[in-house]
C-alpha cells in the first residue's frame, strides 16, 4: 500500500483549539495497570511510544470520575486526586515531548461487572433503576443528589484535564456503562425526569454532562463524546432505530456542546440503515456527521481481521488491508478513524501505515493484553 493510496489518513484535522496533524485516532482501552489507581512512568512511557509511532491524537484508556464506585477493578486509574492528576500530567508531558496529543476518557462503569475479575468496590453500584440489563438487578436505583454529584464530577474532571495541559477531553457513554445504562430502556425505568418513554427523555443525564463540562472548559477546548448503538449486555441493542431516532438522541447533545462525536461500532465497515442505502451505505459514525452536523471518529475491528469483542475471548487477529477506510475517508463519510488493538501490539502502527508498510504489520495476540508495552 503506497503512500499516495492512503494519503487522506494523514491530512490535517483541525477543530477550535485541536490541531492533528493526521486522522489516526488511538482508541481508549481498558488496561488495568494503574496500582490504587494512580499513572505513573510505565503509563507515560506506553502513550509516549504510540506518539513518537505517529498517532494524531490519543484517548486514553478509561479513567473514572470521583463517585464511590465509578470504577470496576482495581487497575483502573482516577482522573481525581492529587496523586493521580500528578501521574496523568506526566503522561501529557511525555506525549506533547513526543509530538502528540491527547485526550483523557473520563468514565463511570456504572452497574458493570469488569471481564477481568471479579473485584467490586466497597461503596454502593451505582445505575438508572438498579439494572445492569433488562430484568437483571446490580447495583442501586440513584437519588438525584447522587446525579447531581455525578454531573459536577464528570465537569470536575474536564476541568482539571484542561488545566493539566490535555487538547481534549472524552465522555464515555457507549457500551452500557453508567452513562449509556440512562439511555437504555432496557435499564432506565425511572419515572423522574431522567427516564422516559423516548431517548431523547432519557439523554438528559448526558445533556447536563456535557453542558456542565462546556461551562468549566469554555467555548474553545473541544468535547469529545463516546456513544455506541451496541450494549456489552446485549449486542443487538439500537438506541436509534431510524434517523429520527437518532437524531432526537445525538442532535440535542451537540447542541449542548459535544463538538466530536466518537462511534463505536463492533465493525465498522458495517452500514447503519442497510434498508435506507444499501449493504454499502453509511456507516453510525457518517449517519451521525449526516444528522448532526458535528465532526465523527469511526471505530471497530479497525486493521484487523477479528471482532475486538473477541479478543476478551482469547482469540488473535491478522492484518488486513486498509482499502476499505480509505475510500469511506476519501468520501468524508468520517472524520477520524480509532485504532485499538493494532496500537497495543505495535506502537508504530501508524508510521508502517504511512510508509506504506503493510508487511510490517503485526497479528494480534491477546497475551499482548496482559502486559502495558
Amino acid at each position: 500500500m503506497a503512500l499516495a493510496a492512503n494519503d487522506i489518513l494523514f491530512r490535517p484535522f483541525r477543530l477550535k483549539s485541536l490541531a492533528l496533524d493526521n486522522r489516526i485516532v488511538m482508541a481508549p482501552m481498558t488496561r488495568s495497570f494503574a496500582a490504587e489507581g494512580i499513572p505513573g512512568a510505565i503509563q507515560a512511557e506506553y502513550y509516549r511510544r504510540r506518539a513518537a509511532g505517529g498517532v494524531g491524537l490519543i484517548l486514553s484508556e478509561g479513567t473514572v470520575i470521583d463517585r464511590p464506585a465509578s470504577r470496576n477493578d482495581p487497575g483502573i486509574p482516577f482522573f481525581h486526586g492529587d496523586a493521580a492528576l500528578q501521574g496523568w500530567k506526566q503522561v501529557i508531558d511525555a506525549v506533547h515531548d513526543a509530538g502528540g496529543r491527547m485526550g483523557p476518557q473520563i468514565w463511570h462503569t456504572g452497574a458493570v461487572k469488569s471481564f477481568q475479575t471479579d473485584w467490586a468496590p466497597e461503596a454502593p453500584l451505582e445505575s438508572p433503576s438498579g439494572l445492569v440489563a433488562p430484568g437483571t438487578p446490580r447495583g442501586e436505583a440513584m437519588s438525584e443528589e447522587a446525579i447531581a454529584d455525578t454531573v459536577a464530577a464528570f465537569a470536575k474532571a474536564a476541568a482539571d484535564a484542561k488545566r493539566l495541559g490535555f487538547d481534549t477531553v472524552e465522555i464515555h457513554g457507549a457500551h452500557g456503562y453508567l452513562i449509556d445504562q440512562f439511555f437504555w430502556s432496557g435499564t432506565n425505568e425511572r419515572q423522574d425526569r431522567y427516564g422516559g418513554a423516548t431517548i431523547k427523555e432519557r439523554s438528559r443525564l448526558a445533556g447536563e454532562i456535557v453542558t456542565a463540562i462546556r461551562a468549566a472548559v469554555g467555548p474553545d477546548f473541544p468535547i469529545i463524546l463516546r456513544v455506541s448503538q451496541w450494549k456489552q449486555q446485549d449486542y443487538t441493542v439500537r438506541l436509534g432505530e431510524t434517523p429520527d431516532a437518532m437524531t432526537d438522541w445525538l442532535g440535542p447533545l451537540v447542541e449542548a456542546g459535544v463538538d466530536i462525536l466518537h462511534c463505536s461500532q463492533r465493525r465498522f465497515w458495517e452500514p447503519e440503515f442497510p434498508e435506507i442505502d444499501g449493504q454499502t451505505g453509511l456507516n453510525f459514525a457518517g449517519w451521525a456527521k449526516k444528522l448532526t452536523g458535528a465532526a465523527t471518529i469511526s471505530v471497530g475491528s479497525v486493521g484487523l481481521s477479528g471482532d475486538f469483542m473477541a479478543a476478551f475471548g482469547g482469540e488473535s487477529s491478522s492484518p488486513v488491508n486498509l482499502d476499505h477506510l480509505v475510500h469511506r475517508m476519501e468520501n468524508e463519510e468520517f472524520d477520524l478513524i480509532a485504532v485499538g488493538r493494532a496500537l497495543i501490539t505495535d506502537p508504530n502502527w501508524a508510521a508502517k501505515v504511512r510508509a506504506g508498510d503493510q508487511a510490517g504489520f503485526r497479528n494480534f495476540d491477546p497475551v499482548s493484553l496482559g502486559e502495558l508495552a
